[in-house]
Parts: structure tokens; C-alpha cells; sequence
């Protein structure tokens, strides 16, 4: 499980790495006053970032589990995880409702 969160976690780095290079190419291929010959050849710069760099690699995983499905972004927890914490009451604010 540790070995799946580091690798989200050596993702992230790589993103925020390229992130700025990313986006000024992306930026440059959608600028139609550039010549074609120009915006293909970005488009050959583009392609030759690590796939790893994208934003749609990264995965929201649970800080706890490193569970990636049913993840909850304000608290980073998969609904699990969270569940679990709710009722043995370690989560302020947060009860179980039974009826």
C-alpha cells in the first residue's frame, strides 16, 4: 500500500514540475496566430514531457488506506476510512446517526 502512495506522491512532484511549461505550450498549440509549421513543432515539445507530468495521472488517494475510489476531498479520507473514524468518534463534528 506504501509503495502506491509514494508513487502519487513522486506524481505530484513531477506535475508541479512541468506544470508551468505545460501550459505555456498548451497555450502556444491553441494561439492560431502562430504559423502551423510553429504550433506542430510545439506540439513535438509537448509530446516529449514525461506522461507522469500530466494532471490526469494524479489520483486523489486516502492519506490513511491509500484507497483511490470513494475518496472525500475536504477531509482527504476514503469513505471507509471515514466512516470508521466517524464512530469510533475521533472526528470532530462528525456522528453516526442510527434510527
Amino acid at each position: 500500500m506504501k509503495k502506491r502512495i509514494y508513487k502519487d506522491i513522486k506524481k505530484r512532484k513531477l506535475f508541479k514540475q512541468y506544470e508551468v511549461r505545460r501550459r505555456l505550450l498548451l497555450g502556444l498549440i491553441n494561439d492560431l496566430s502562430i504559423p502551423l509549421e510553429k504550433r506542430l513543432e510545439f506540439i513535438s515539445q509537448l509530446n516529449r514531457l514525461p506522461r507522469n507530468a500530466s494532471k490526469g495521472r494524479i489520483l486523489n488517494r486516502c492519506i490513511l488506506t491509500g484507497r483511490s475510489k470513494s475518496v472525500y476531498r475536504f477531509c482527504k479520507l476514503s469513505r471507509l476510512t471515514l466512516r470508521d473514524l466517524g464512530s469510533r468518534g475521533l472526528i470532530p463534528g462528525l456522528s453516526k446517526k442510527s434510527w
